[in-house]
């Protein structure tokens, strides 16, 4: 099984390489999308400074890519952040990798390929249906 998690910001061409995964997880305070806020921004509205409105647009937070269903699991993180406390974040994201690599344990390889695929499909669906 493929399993991926972002713990920071995951975006860009590396976006596209971490949905690939037949889990995807993020911790609570990570951002996940194709393209920066900033980015998103200079090209809509020429002008970064829209960054927090494409923000929002984009729904890049761990609780919006849950609800699109374009991520399997959010890590919760401690208060204050992963960054002020490394050893409790890596404990959580261990405990979440272990536990979808033992849900796929004793999954053909043929059917983690399968899973994938058809984990792509339900993703168009869902963005198909946001909009």
């Amino acid at each position: 099984p493929v399993v991926s998690c972002i713990i920071g910001e995951g975006g860009s061409g590396g976006a596209l390489a971490l949905a690939t995964g037949n889990s995807v997880l993020m911790l609570k305070n990570a951002i996940y999308s194709v393209i920066s806020p900033e980015g998103c921004a200079s090209i809509l509205w020429k002008d970064f400074t829209y960054a927090p409105k494409a923000a929002e647009i984009l729904q890049l937070t761990a609780d919006d890519l849950l609800k699109l269903k374009l991520i399997d699991g959010v890590i919760p993180e401690p208060i204050g952040g992963a960054h002020r406390f490394p050893k409790e974040t890596i404990t959580a994201v261990a405990g979440a990798i272990q536990k979808q690599l033992e849900k796929w344990a004793d999954v053909s390889p043929d059917d983690l390929v399968r899973s994938r695929h058809e984990k792509f499909i339900q993703m168009t669906r869902s963005l198909e249906k946001a909009k």
